[in-house]
């Protein structure tokens, strides 16, 4: 618990500080991930907020050697509200009442997901078939892929509204759910004893290569969508996919069983439920006043 805690802080302060050290960088664009990277690498406060985030990847392997994964992703989405607190602290940013709305919602359905819970009764697995990990991740990796370029593709649309960036928040969190589970299998690869042997029968998992995938593209796409976007809507929207993405497709994959009794059940279907049902329903352009871009001076006759 204590671990999961840690992370929550760890991310919400490591998503703060990249969204502000963004805001004052040059435009990024996914087309040019060398630019990218050369950028924010160069801003220490960018490296301070990747660090934070480094640091809550540590505590959340933690995290899963010691719980289930769908009560690890309950307490790791108690940390949206810290983000958004922090976002409207340090970022200037501000939610629309129908926003909150969707935010309390998501925070209820995650609530009921953790109610859902029994310490002692539900079971941490270890691993899962290789075969079974690689058919749930290739195609969601696929799909993130597609939907990030749809998202680009309007977004270059001159006469398009502003957009929030769900369609971005959705796009990285499907990336960060096959990251999630790859963090499960790795720390499933920790126990083995002797640091030889469990580097090798690492290797020889698809989970290290998920990582790595994920990490590189995941990098680009969630920096160019946070530079765009407001940090206390992408990310909660990111968070939410990543949660119910790794509970739902993580719990079968790795064989941790459903409640046997009737109201945990209901309590979780009906969670995962909600969480999708507000996802959907979110605005998808951004309200918030743009400022005019000033007027052309008139040029002498």
């Amino acid at each position: 618990m204590a671990a999961a805690l840690l992370a929550n802080t760890l991310y919400s302060l490591g998503f703060v500080l990249e969204k502000r050290a963004l805001t004052s960088l040059p435009e990024v664009s996914i087309r040019q991930p060398a630019r990218l990277l050369r950028l924010v690498l160069g801003s220490p406060l960018w490296i301070g907020g990747s660090l934070a985030l480094a640091a809550g990847f540590a505590a959340q392997l933690v995290v899963y050697r010691t719980l289930p994964i769908a009560a690890a992703q309950g307490i790791f989405v108690s940390g949206l509200v810290l983000l958004v607190l922090l976002s409207a602290r340090l970022l200037g940013e501000e939610t629309s009442g129908r926003e909150r709305y969707a935010l309390g919602a998501i925070l209820l359905a995650l609530l009921m997901v953790v109610l859902s819970l029994r310490e002692g009764s539900d079971t941490v697995s270890q691993d899962a078939p290789y075969q079974l990990i690689l058919l749930v991740c290739v195609p969601s990796l696929a799909a993130g892929l597609w939907l990030y370029g749809s998202a680009e593709r309007r977004a270059r649309n001159r006469h398009r509204r502003p957009t929030t960036g769900v369609e971005y928040g959705v796009a990285v969190g499907l990336l960060y759910g096959v990251s999630s589970l790859a963090i499960k299998g790795v720390s499933s690869h920790l126990t083995t004893h002797g640091i030889g042997g469990a580097v090798l029968d690492l290797l020889s998992s698809p989970y290290p290569y998920l990582l790595l995938f994920t990490g590189v593209f995941g990098l680009v796409m969630s920096q160019a969508a946070l530079q765009r976007c407001r940090a206390s809507l992408i990310v909660p929207v990111c968070t939410t996919v990543t949660s119910l993405f790794t509970a739902v497709l993580g719990t079968l994959s790795f064989g941790e069983a459903l409640p046997d009794e009737p109201l945990r059940l209901a309590l979780r279907v009906a969670g995962t439920a909600l969480a999708v049902a507000v996802l959907l329903t979110m605005p998808k352009h951004d309200t918030a006043p743009h400022p005019s871009p000033p007027a052309k001076e008139l040029a002498s006759p």
